[in-house]
């Protein structure tokens, strides 16, 4: 008779991947085997409360009943035709996804960093072709410490070293200038600029918030020149900081709106270029495609995302809780907290450094029951699924407390 085979630990797969994977990210030490709502479990049944949901690209939970059950619902039907032939499932997601930003229309993608890169191109196709930018000379402003992806024409035009170390020849095209300064943006935008591509806040460098007015200080200046406002609203966007775009916390209407990451509900990977149609218009069968963007499982899930967000609870929640978040964290700032930058529900955290590193103080919370990822220097950050009850986040904000009191 055959012996069971025995159970890996934690410490077992951690172990095994490391001859296997490539080693580009440096993970914490859990292993998560099971999910729903806000918490986790690792393999030896120990339970964690999701602090970063993906992210946020788990906005709405881990296993949301509703996009679960669209899931299965189309696994049964459909999951792939590429876009050689049209599906039942692609009109209406694009149709919801347009109304629900205000825009004309939908060209769908799989990951984040495809719809960037979708967006230049279709921006500089866009230049050429209506405002009459020469061949080959348009360029895009962008904003220092920015983070859109990390395919090779996205780290061109990134100023973290670690992004771009070693990958170079690199993408022309790119101006840089200083985030939430308008007037290094006037100052960069000419007759070549195709369009300005900014975070509505800039969620790796540490979720940082433009001063009020900045957004509509883009807008204003990209109408005038002539060129689009295309804002990333890949983390920032669908419920995050308590609307369903951040650009709406100043009423503003980009030409152009990346989504992704809470787009496939967790479930599978879903991203959108949302536009104009006189923007997306320009292009042409042939000229951009993907075998997978668009496919019946991935509209389905969207749609159901879609839905969620069309009832107003979850950018409300989002609203509601960020009171709690801010207000935890206002009161831990001198006791560990050097200061802190939030928005909704997301929050970037500049702890003491003599307490800690961003990366010691997330595993020290991993110990104590709660994940959440650091990013540069001693900032971690903060993005619990919107599903997450006051309770919960109470408890969470306590414990950050313990650790970073313990710390002193």
């Amino acid at each position: 008779m055959t012996a069971p085979a025995r159970t890996r630990t934690s410490a077992d797969l951690i172990r095994a991947e490391e001859p296997v994977l490539a080693h580009n990210y440096h993970p914490l030490p859990v292993v998560v085997a099971r999910a729903e709502g806000v918490w986790v479990e690792d393999v030896e049944g120990r339970r964690y409360l999701d602090m970063l949901a993906g992210y946020s690209a788990l906005n709405f939970g881990h296993r949301h009943p509703a996009l679960i059950e669209a899931a299965h619902r189309q696994l049964d039907q459909l999951t792939l035709t590429s876009r050689a032939f049209h599906n039942d499932k692609l009109a209406e997601f694009a149709e919801s996804l347009a109304e629900l930003t205000g825009l004309d229309m939908v060209l769908p993608m799989n990951t984040g960093a495809e719809a960037v890169e979708s967006g230049i191109k279709v921006a500089r196709k866009w230049a050429y072709e209506v405002k009459g930018v020469p061949a080959d000379q348009a360029t895009i402003v962008v904003a220092a410490d920015n983070f859109h992806g990390r395919t090779t024409t996205i780290v061109s035009f990134s100023t973290d070293e670690s992004a771009r170390a070693g990958f170079g020849p690199f993408t022309p095209g790119f101006r840089i200038v200083p985030y939430n300064d308008l007037a290094a943006l006037e100052a960069a935008v000419d007759e070549t600029t195709a369009a300005v591509l900014i975070e509505p806040i800039q969620g790796e460098a540490g979720v940082v918030v433009p001063d009020d007015g900045y957004l509509t200080g883009v807008r204003e200046l990209t109408r005038r020149a002539g060129c689009l406002f295309i804002a990333d609203e890949i983390q920032s966007g669908l419920g995050r900081t308590g609307r369903t775009l951040a650009v709406e916390h100043e009423a503003v209407v980009p030409d152009m709106v990346l989504l992704g990451k809470a787009l496939g509900g967790g479930i599978v990977p879903v991203s959108a270029v949302v536009a104009r149609r006189d923007v997306l218009g320009v292009l042409r069968p042939g000229e951009h495609g993907s075998t997978f963007g668009g496919n019946p499982l991935a509209a389905a899930v969207g749609s159901a995302v879609v839905e969620l967000l069309g009832t107003g609870e979850f950018q409300l929640r989002a609203a509601e809780l960020g009171v709690t978040l801010r207000e935890g964290l206002a009161a831990l700032e001198g006791r560990g907290v050097r200061g802190f930058r939030a928005r909704g529900l997301w929050a970037g955290v500049d702890v003491d450094p003599a307490i800690g590193t961003g990366r010691e103080i997330s595993e020290r919370l991993m110990r104590e029951g709660i994940l959440v990822k650091d990013t540069h220097g001693s900032t971690i950050r903060l993005a619990p699924p919107l599903t997450i009850t006051d309770g919960e986040l109470r408890s969470a904000l306590g414990t950050l407390e313990k650790v970073l009191t313990e710390g002193a």
